[in-house]
């Protein structure tokens, strides 16, 4: 099951999948071009049938393709092509303007100034990268290659999808070493983030008062409403811990989850179950005991909501709401963490995940 959609948006008469492309992170389509019916030697545009979505993932730089469909539709007029992309929001009016090349001279635009860049791998490519990609970034965009006869109109969906989460381990907060810090952000599907990851997330309102290991070695924690030991007075922002000793230093970590590649449930069971129970019901039923990171994805990502604490891979109880209500995190959207339980504990359901080979 992979999380991409192709939406026709023309009258086209035809089109044909093509192959995926699990590098970039796209799927590509051939396709038949719309052409405007004109007279001889006037203008004519080629509409591209298809809309290709890329899967972003936060922080990273993506590129948005974009390509001459042959050598032969400019060949008559290859001199004076400007590119135009345009970042396309749902009152058209809104558009924001993303790049604009005409020969040597290039421009970006708002937002997206000195981080996008015109690819140019050859003559055919007016693809952009776009760097240290945000959430604010998603959405539709519009690619125009115009030379005055013939205009090409290409459209990409930006689709940014994963989830910042902390963690700390059983034995208690502040226990982790860099390593240690590695290898339980991986046993929980997902890998230690990286400062801009962490930052995107705190713009979209992660707030935590630990604070826990980035990629790069740097220790920081995110407050979104400073107060006492938490930010003090230095008001909302990352606040740093700076590069700490990986060997000797002991934090939390912030680990980085992206959409999942298969089903996330709540088992159904007559009974509660023991940690070992639970495991193996998950067995039982074709799959796996989720990972924290499981759940955070569905939660974040998927908007995934039951207010049962279930047992997790790491031995820990937490439940996922995405819609806060009485007895059920009335404050906010969270994943609850009821904490460590005894394992022979009969008090709690289970959490499953099912890959995509083994999800019907």
């Amino acid at each position: 099951m992979f999380p991409f959609l192709v939406f026709s948006h023309t009258d086209c008469t035809s089109f044909m999948p093509s192959e995926l492309n699990l590098n970039t992170h796209y799927i590509t389509f051939s396709s038949m071009m719309q052409v405007s019916s004109s007279p001889p030697n006037t203008a004519v545009s080629f509409i591209s049938s298809f809309l290709v979505m890329v899967l972003g993932i936060l922080g990273d730089n993506i590129t948005l393709p974009c390509q001459l469909p042959s050598k032969d539709v400019m060949a008559h007029a290859n001199i004076g092509i400007r590119v135009k992309w345009t970042k396309v929001a749902e009152d058209e009016a809104l558009n924001e303007d993303v790049l604009l090349s005409m020969g040597f001279h290039k421009k970006t635009y708002g937002s997206f100034a000195d981080r996008v860049f015109l690819n140019e791998v050859d003559n055919e490519d007016a693809s952009i990268t776009i760097t240290g990609v945000s959430s604010a970034d998603a959405g539709k965009y519009r690619c125009e290659i115009i030379n005055g006869m013939v205009d090409i109109i290409e459209e990409v969906t930006l689709d940014v999808q994963s989830v910042v989460f902390p963690y700390s381990p059983s034995v208690g907060r502040y226990n982790l070493n860099f390593n240690n810090a590695t290898q339980a952000c991986l046993k929980q599907n997902a890998s230690v983030a990286t400062l801009e990851q962490l930052h995107e997330a705190w713009k979209g309102g992660l707030d935590w008062c630990n604070a826990g290991w980035l990629s790069d070695g740097t220790v920081y924690y995110p407050v979104t409403k400073a107060r006492g030991p938490c930010g003090g007075n230095k008001g909302p922002g990352l606040i740093s811990y700076g590069i700490r000793n990986k060997q000797m230093g002991r934090y939390d970590v912030f680990c980085f989850a992206s959409a999942l590649k298969g089903r996330f449930y709540w088992l159904v069971q007559p009974d509660r179950l023991t940690f070992d129970e639970a495991v193996q019901a998950c067995v039982d039923d074709g799959a796996e005991i989720a990972k924290v990171g499981h759940m955070y994805s569905a939660w974040k990502l998927e908007g995934y909501d039951r207010c049962d604490a279930g047992w997790l891979a790491d031995g820990s109880v937490r439940y996922p709401i995405s819609r806060p209500r009485r007895n059920c995190s009335p404050t906010e959207a969270a994943v609850r963490f009821v904490g460590f339980q005894d394992k022979m504990q009969k008090s709690y359901g289970v959490y499953c995940y099912k890959d995509d080979y083994n999800y019907n």
